[in-house]
């Protein structure tokens, strides 16, 4: 069978997000409200998660005074919602690195993306009502990357302490998210996607009771 031949080229890109998941980081401020911050670098395995974070947020410094989050994954239909908050900061007075970038100081950043606050079950940071995936994680060591070149970012690991999940996106008496419903926004190279209908499934995907019925 002859190879295909394909022409490629040698690139630089500014960022290399080539299909991650959108997520909305709640922490817990000093004052006891919930900042949400924006997030496309993460990374799980079983009860662990991994993050990528700016230095330069509110978030950032709340994981250092309260080793807790929750992870709050927003659908494709709220990419609006989740643009609402883009600009805004926690930080007060905003980094001057941020107001470079045009970020404005917001302390309400749940009225600003039309968001509610929910009562987290295991970790002191609210989650988001309307997304429908909640991660609450504890925090377990934040890090620079070893060649750190001034990028301002920490690696942050955390375990799993409890997942919610809206009831709609769930299939009934499993376990399972229900892949043909749940569409998650995806970070691509800065802009926002959705999903289209499952292509298929990987020889480990456990089977739901309605597959083996």
């Amino acid at each position: 069978m002859k190879i295909p031949s394909f022409q490629r080229r040698r690139i630089t890109p500014s960022v290399l997000y080539p299909g991650t998941p959108v997520l909305l980081m709640t922490t817990l401020n000093p004052d006891g409200s919930s900042n949400i911050s924006p997030l496309s670098s993460f990374w799980a395995l079983g009860n662990r998660v991994v993050l990528g974070l700016g230095t330069q947020g509110q978030g950032y410094r709340n994981l250092q005074l309260r080793n807790e989050c929750v992870l709050n994954f927003p659908c494709s239909a709220q990419a609006t919602q989740v643009e609402a908050i883009a600009r805004a900061t926690g930080r007060d007075p905003v980094p001057e690195a941020k107001q470079e970038m045009g970020y404005m100081h917001v302390h309400d950043k749940f009225a600003l993306g039309g968001f509610s606050a929910e009562p987290s079950a295991q970790v002191a940071p609210a989650s988001i009502a309307e997304c429908p995936l909640q991660v609450e994680v504890t925090v377990m060591a934040m890090h620079p990357p070893s060649d750190d070149d001034g990028q301002g970012f920490v690696i942050v690991e955390g375990r799993v302490r409890c997942v919610h999940a809206h009831e709609a996106i769930t299939v009934a008496g499993t376990q399972h998210i229900d892949a043909s419903r749940w569409k998650p926004l995806i970070y691509l190279f800065r802009h926002y996607l959705g999903v289209g209908e499952p292509v298929g499934r990987n020889f480990r995907a456990q089977a739901a009771a309605r597959d083996r019925a």
